[in-house]
């Protein structure tokens, strides 16, 4: 057995980094910006009005001063001309200022009549301008790489950006193996379970940036674990769950090597999660997941994604870990890494009382993987301790 750090290494050895392509801003949501890109103007484009006023020579502003108006500026039709002494303009917010002018005093602190408005408040020297240039100037850099979210997709369509540049994004081939599986809706035999592995890790590799194929139930034969392989061909990660441990009827391992998979290694000391298998088939790198359902996902989060990364063009990095504090005691934990299922609330972290690797529905409530190092001394109520967040 290998350790989990000793596991991630070798797995990123076996993650390439896909390609770029290049989408439509519309369609570039939730994608990884793959390579930096510059703004192709200054924004604003030009000294504009942060409020509905007058604007000014601010050394004018004494209280009752008196101003004729002489136009008008409103967003997208600027004032034409030059403010002289005793002159204001009307203006109106994200109005270009007009030359002369360096004070917007808003309209709340005058009083016009006709033609003529009269200062009826101290100004405080506030300008009301946004000055060109003050979110961003041409040039200027949105880093990469990073997940486009909601404020990055405005920033890139301010910044003029019509087409982006974007990691693609993995295809990823999960393969269920076992003569006990039934797809969802399916009536299950005497003897039989609903698969429920596949679609679990769907949901989770999809909602990292990956895009998974769910292929059709490998059964505990060498025609069929062949067959379903063949239908993952260019993928860049197929992934097994289940049928990688030692029993009889744990076939994925030499099937795959009768393929001409290159393993890379085979068991983890981790709970849940031990029966891991990798290496390269063809292509694509390959993880044998063990069958139970929490184990699987555990290793979705602790392997899988940080793998995705990989392939997104982010560092070699494990899975974030954040700390928090010991509701309740904890026994001193074995030679394996243990990642318990826990709930976080306001910095206190609590573990499941049933760890069972069988158990989704402990799995569905947790929040958090509670990480325990291998031969971690017990731990008392109010020890910080790390765990990987869920979700």
């Amino acid at each position: 057995m290998i350790s989990v750090s000793e596991a991630l290494e070798q797995l990123f050895a076996l993650a390439k980094p896909c390609e770029t392509e290049t989408v439509p801003i519309a369609q570039a949501a939730g994608r990884t910006l793959a390579q930096p890109v510059e703004a192709r103007l200054t924004q604003p484009p030009f000294d504009a009005s942060s409020m509905d006023g007058y604007a000014l020579k601010q050394i004018e502003t004494d209280l009752h001063a008196q101003f004729k108006v002489i136009g008008e500026a409103a967003a997208g039709h600027g004032f034409k001309g030059a403010l002289g002494a005793g002159q204001c303009v009307r203006i109106f917010t994200g109005a270009p200022v007009p030359e002369g002018a360096d004070m917007i005093v808003i309209q709340e602190d005058v009083e016009r009549r006709g033609e003529v408005i009269t200062l009826l408040q101290e100004q405080d020297g506030k300008t009301n301008i946004r000055p060109a240039g003050q979110d961003f100037a041409k040039g200027d850099i949105l880093s990469a790489p990073r997940v486009l979210g909601p404020s990055d997709i405005a920033l890139l369509a301010s910044m003029n950006i019509a087409e982006v540049p974007v990691a693609r994004r993995p295809v990823v081939a999960l393969i269920s193996t076992g003569d006990e599986l039934v797809m969802p809706g399916e009536t299950p035999a005497d003897g039989q379970i609903v698969a429920s592995n596949t679609f679990g890790l769907k949901a989770l590799l999809e909602a990292n940036g990956a895009e998974a194929r769910i292929l059709p139930i490998a059964r505990d034969n060498t025609a069929s674990l062949k067959t379903v392989f063949n239908l993952a061909q260019g993928a860049d990660l197929t992934v097994t769950i289940g049928g990688a441990s030692v029993g009889d009827h744990d076939l994925v391992g030499d099937v795959a090597a009768s393929l001409g998979m290159e393993q890379s290694f085979y068991k983890v000391a981790m709970r849940p999660g031990k029966p891991l298998m990798a290496g390269r088939l063809g292509n694509a790198a390959m993880v044998g997941l063990p069958g139970n359902p929490v184990s699987a996902m555990v290793c979705g989060h602790v392997f899988l994604l940080p793998m995705i990364r990989v392939m997104l063009g982010y560092p070699c990095e494990a899975a974030a870990q954040r700390e928090a504090t010991l509701s309740a005691p904890l026994k001193a934990n074995g030679p394996r890494e243990h990642y318990m299922r826990a709930q976080v609330l306001d910095g206190m972290i609590t573990p499941a009382e049933r760890q069972d690797s069988s158990l989704l529905s402990v799995l569905s409530q947790s929040n958090a993987l509670l990480v325990r190092p291998p031969n971690g001394a017990a731990c008392a109520i109010g020890d910080a301790v790390l765990y990987i967040p869920l979700g």
